[in-house]
């Protein structure tokens, strides 16, 4: 026979996807949201937009430019991170304090772990709690020219001294204070929608997230049990379906089994439950993701689904004896 073969090492079929395409769909599904923010608090969102997308990409090119390494910015990550921490901040925030934490974000939990691919939690939550902690009363003042009372969340919030009214259609529509991407939660699930037909993200980490935390908010909230409306406003209150969509779903800090990413919805769920209910913050979604991260190669280990012919340890331990 003279028939040649080329012979290579896998994977032999690839995809035309590249991290670029990815991340330019997440930039695309971010835009109502965003058109939103600036719409809701006016310059002051778009402001702190615009200076988080530059300040990140700003951070990364010059960090591997002087670590001698190749400028991956076109990738488009490094802006998704600066347009995620825009949205996770109040309007009102201190632009010096969205550059500290676009900056902590880059270079601390992304690059100093290896850049793309090899960070253990997502930048943009990291840089939110970070923020949080460092920068308490600013990252918690709500108070704009628009909006000068409590946020729907710290109303809803059992035990809560903060006092106002919230109405189910003002959550869903977004015009209520927050931060800058948070509000509209049709204008979220817009984007959400264009990420599940794109094939960008799977629905089994938002879905296993929102409908265990539902369950345990209407089964099990203080003073609110079986209290379908109240569910249905901690639901659309807060980061909750800005967190389940656009940043518990993160390819690299997510789990990539099936199972695994159901284990992990529901885990997001019940943390973010006892940090609601019973927590010092009204919010809880940040620290329920972070900490969730961080549960990954755990979770990876138990969900990994056996190779085809291979047994259990302990049954092929019995085989041999």
């Amino acid at each position: 026979m003279s028939e040649l073969y080329n012979v290579s090492t896998n994977p032999h079929v690839r995809s035309k996807v590249t991290t670029q395409s990815i991340m330019r769909d997440v930039l695309i599904a971010l835009l109502p949201a965003s058109i939103f923010g600036v719409y809701n608090f006016g310059l002051d969102a778009l402001i702190r937009i615009v200076v988080g997308i530059v300040t990140c990409v700003a951070a990364e090119a010059a960090y591997q430019y002087f670590m001698h390494q190749k400028v991956t910015v076109m990738d488009l990550s490094a802006a998704v991170t600066g347009l995620l921490i825009a949205l996770n901040i109040p309007s009102t925030l201190n632009i010096g304090f969205e550059i500290i934490g676009c900056v902590f974000a880059i270079i601390i939990v992304k690059q100093l772990f290896g850049g793309l691919g090899q960070n253990f939690m997502n930048p943009a939550l990291a840089a939110r709690c970070f923020l949080l902690i460092a920068f308490t009363g600013p990252m918690t003042n709500f108070v704009t020219d628009t909006f000068t009372g409590a946020t729907p969340l710290a109303i809803l919030k059992p035990g809560s001294e903060a006092t106002g009214t919230v109405d189910l259609l003002t959550l869903f529509i977004g015009n209520h204070a927050g931060v800058i991407g948070e509000t509209s939660i049709v204008c979220l699930l817009i984007g959400a929608a264009y990420l599940v037909v794109r094939k960008i993200i799977s629905l089994r980490i938002p879905l296993a997230y929102v409908l265990t935390f539902g369950a345990l908010v209407f089964f099990m909230a203080p003073g609110h049990q079986f209290d379908a409306e109240y569910m249905l406003m901690e639901i659309c209150g807060g980061g909750l379906i800005l967190g389940a969509f656009f940043m518990a779903t993160d390819y690299v800090t997510s789990p990539v089994t099936p199972n695994g990413k159901i284990v992990f919805g529901i885990i997001l769920g019940a943390l973010t439950f006892l940090f609601r209910m019973y927590g010092g913050s009204a919010e809880g979604v940040s620290y329920a993701i972070i900490f969730s991260n961080l549960l990954v190669p755990l979770i990876e280990k138990f969900t990994t689904p056996k190779s085809f012919g291979k047994k259990k340890p302990e049954k092929a331990a019995k085989e041999a004896k």
